[in-house]
C-alpha cells in the first residue's frame, strides 16, 4: 500500500505538468459527460411523453437534486481537498481518518434528507417551484429521488475523494457503469413498464446505487485509501477542515439549487413551456460545462499535491494551462450552441412555445459561456489550497449573489427576457469580481526558499 502511494506522490510532484493534467482529466472528463448526459436522459426521455407538465416537473425537482447533490460535494470535496494536501505531506493516517468521516457524515445526512423530504413531500414541490398541473408529476418523480438520497450524496463523495487521490479512473468506472445502466433503463420503466415520469426517478436512483457499490469497491484497489467505520472522526479538528475545503462547493450548489427555485417561480407567470424550455437549457449548458469542469477536476489532485508539498510554481503553471485550455474549449462550444440553439432545444421537447422560449435562453448564456474558464479553475485551484473565503464568494457570485436578485429585477423590467438574459448578466458580473481575486491569490503564492 505504501509503496504504491510513494509512487503516486512521485508521479504527481514530478511528471510534467500540463501531460500529468491531460492524463488525470481524460476519466474525469469521460465521468462528466456521461454524467451529464444521463442527467439529460430523464428530459430527454420524459419529453416524449408530450407533456409540458411532465417535462416541467424534471425541472422543478432538478433543484432538489442539486441540495442532495450540495451535500455530496461538501462532504466529497471537504474531505478530498484535506486528503490530497495530507497525501502530499505523506500523512497517510490522517488522510485515511478523514475519507471515513467524509463517507459517514454525508450516508447520514442523506439519510435525514429521505425521511424529512418524504414527510414533507407536496409542500417542497410547491416550494421548488412546482405548479397546480406540474404537481402531480413533480411528487412522482420527488418521491423516487428522495429513496437515493443517503447513496448520492456518499457516491459523490466517494467519486470525490478518488479523485483527489489521483485514481480518476475507478471513479470513472463507477460513474459511467451507473449512467449506462440509467440511460437503459430510462425508456424501459417509463414506457414499457408504464411508470411515466416515476419511472425516470426509479431509474435514476437504481443507477445511482450500482455506481455507489462500484466506487465502495474502488476504494480497496490500487493504493486508495480504504473507507473503514472504525477511523471516523467525530471531532472539530476534522469537520472544519471539511468545512473549509466544502463550504465553496455547498455554497454553489446549494444557491445554484436556490437559483433554479427561483427561476422556477419567476418562469411561473409565463405557463409551464416556459418552465420546461428553462429547465431543458439548464440541463444543455450542464453538458456543455461538463468537460471543462472535469479538465479542472484533473487538475486539483495535482494542485492539492503540489500546495502540500510546497511546489507553488507547479501549482501556478497547472493553472495557467487549465484557462487557456478551457477558454478556447468554451469559445468553440459556445458558437456552435449559439448556431444550433432552435435544434438542441428541439432535441428534448418539440413544442413551439417551448423551443422558442429555450432558444433565446440558450443564446443569450452561449454569448458569455467562454468565461466560465477563468471562474471555474479559480474557484477550483482557491479551494483546493484552502483559501476559503475568496473561493466561498466566487463560488456563491454566478448563481447566488447576482443571479438570484437579478432574475427577479429583470423579469420586473423585461419581462420573460430579462428572465432569458439573467445568467449572461450574472456571468459578466462574476467574471469582474474573479479575476482580480485570482491574481492576487497567485501573487501572494511564493515559492519557498
Amino acid at each position: 500500500m505504501e509503496d504504491k502511494q510513494e509512487q503516486k506522490f512521485h508521479q504527481m510532484t514530478e511528471e510534467p505538468v500540463g501531460r500529468l493534467i491531460c492524463h488525470l482529466a481524460l476519466p474525469c472528463i469521460i465521468s462528466m459527460l456521461v454524467t451529464a448526459f444521463y442527467n439529460m436522459a430523464d428530459t430527454f426521455f420524459v419529453g416524449m411523453l408530450d407533456s409540458d407538465s411532465a417535462t416541467g416537473a424534471v425541472g422543478v425537482v432538478f433543484s432538489l437534486m442539486a441540495i442532495i447533490q450540495a451535500v455530496g460535494f461538501f462532504f466529497g470535496h471537504g474531505s478530498g481537498n484535506f486528503i490530497s494536501r495530507e497525501l502530499g505531506k505523506h500523512h497517510y493516517e490522517e488522510a485515511s481518518n478523514m475519507a471515513a468521516t467524509g463517507f459517514f457524515s454525508a450516508l447520514a445526512t442523506g439519510l435525514v434528507i429521505c425521511v424529512l423530504g418524504q414527510i414533507f413531500l407536496e409542500p417542497l414541490a410547491y416550494l421548488l417551484g412546482s405548479t397546480d398541473t406540474i404537481l402531480p408529476y413533480a411528487k412522482a418523480y420527488l418521491r423516487f429521488i428522495l429513496l437515493g438520497a443517503p447513496w448520492m450524496t456518499a457516491s459523490l463523495v466517494l467519486n470525490n475523494q478518488l479523485r483527489f487521490q489521483g485514481s480518476a479512473a475507478y471513479a470513472m468506472v463507477g460513474i459511467t457503469s451507473g449512467a449506462v445502466l440509467n440511460i437503459a433503463l430510462d425508456p424501459l420503466l417509463i414506457f414499457v413498464f408504464g411508470m411515466g415520469v416515476a419511472g425516470a426517478a426509479l431509474a435514476t436512483i437504481i443507477s445511482q446505487f450500482i455506481s455507489f457499490c462500484l466506487l465502495l469497491v474502488g476504494c480497496s484497489r490500487g493504493g486508495n485509501l480504504r473507507i473503514r467505520a472504525s477511523r471516523v472522526q467525530l471531532k472539530w479538528s476534522y469537520y472544519s477542515q471539511v468545512i473549509r475545503g466544502g463550504l465553496p462547493s455547498l455554497a454553489r450548489q446549494g444557491l445554484a439549487s436556490i437559483a433554479t427555485i427561483c427561476l422556477n417561480l419567476a418562469a411561473k407567470p409565463y405557463g409551464d413551456a416556459a418552465i420546461a424550455a428553462m429547465g431543458v437549457v439548464q440541463r444543455i449548458m450542464m453538458f456543455g460545462a461538463s468537460a471543462m469542469i472535469g479538465f479542472g477536476q484533473g487538475f486539483q489532485p495535482v494542485c492539492g499535491f503540489n500546495y502540500g508539498a510546497r511546489l507553488y510554481h507547479r501549482v501556478k503553471e497547472g493553472f495557467w494551462f487549465c484557462v487557456k485550455t478551457s477558454t478556447a474549449f468554451l469559445f468553440a462550444v459556445g458558437t456552435l450552441g449559439f448556431i444550433f440553439a432552435p435544434h438542441l432545444v428541439a432535441l428534448f421537447r418539440d413544442s413551439p412555445e417551448v423551443i422558442a422560449c429555450g432558444t433565446a435562453a440558450l443564446r443569450f448564456q452561449c454569448v458569455t459561456f467562454c468565461f466560465q474558464g477563468w471562474v471555474v479553475m479559480s474557484n477550483m485551484m482557491l479551494q483546493t489550497i484552502g483559501r476559503t473565503v475568496p473561493a466561498t464568494f466566487l463560488a456563491m457570485a454566478r448563481q447566488g449573489i447576482f443571479f438570484i436578485p437579478l432574475v427577479w429585477i429583470l423579469s420586473a423590467l423585461l419581462g420573460l427576457t430579462g428572465i432569458q438574459m439573467t445568467q449572461m448578466v450574472s456571468d459578466l458580473l462574476t467574471l469582474a469580481c474573479a479575476i482580480p481575486i485570482q491574481l492576487k491569490a497567485l501573487k501572494a503564492m511564493s515559492q519557498p526558499a
